[in-house]
C-alpha cells in the first residue's frame, strides 16, 4: 500500500512540476524553473521507490495516464485552454484504462 502512496506522489509531484514548465517561458524565468526541477526530481524520487513493488509498466501507465487528465484539468482551468469532445472523450478512456488496471489486474496487486 506504501508503494501506492510514493505513486502518487509521484504524480502530484510531476503535475506540479509540469503545471510551472509553461510558467518558466522557456526556463528564463527562474521561480518557475525552480518549481519545474524540483518536482521533477521528487516525482521521479517517488516514483523509483513506488517501482520497489508495483510493476514498472503498471506504474508507469497510471502515472502518465493520471498525470495526462490532471494537467489537461490544469490547463482548462488555470490556463483556460480548450478540450474539445474528443479530448474528453480520450481521458475518459485513459482514466477507464487506469481503473480497468487498479481493479481487475493480478499484475496491480503484486
Amino acid at each position: 500500500m506504501q508503494s501506492w502512496l510514493f505513486l502518487a506522489l509521484a504524480i502530484i509531484a510531476e503535475v506540479v512540476g509540469t503545471s510551472a514548465l509553461k510558467s518558466s517561458e522557456g526556463f528564463t524565468r527562474l521561480g518557475p524553473t525552480t518549481v519545474v526541477v524540483i518536482g521533477y526530481v521528487v516525482a521521479f524520487y517517488f516514483l523509483a521507490l513506488a517501482i520497489k513493488v508495483i510493476p514498472v509498466g503498471i506504474a508507469y501507465a497510471v502515472w502518465a495516464g493520471l498525470g495526462i487528465v490532471l494537467i489537461s484539468l490544469i490547463g482548462w482551468l488555470v490556463f483556460q485552454q480548450k478540450l474539445d469532445a474528443p479530448a474528453i472523450l480520450g481521458m475518459g478512456l485513459i482514466l477507464s484504462g487506469v481503473l480497468v488496471i487498479n481493479l481487475f489486474s493480478g499484475t496491480a496487486s503484486h
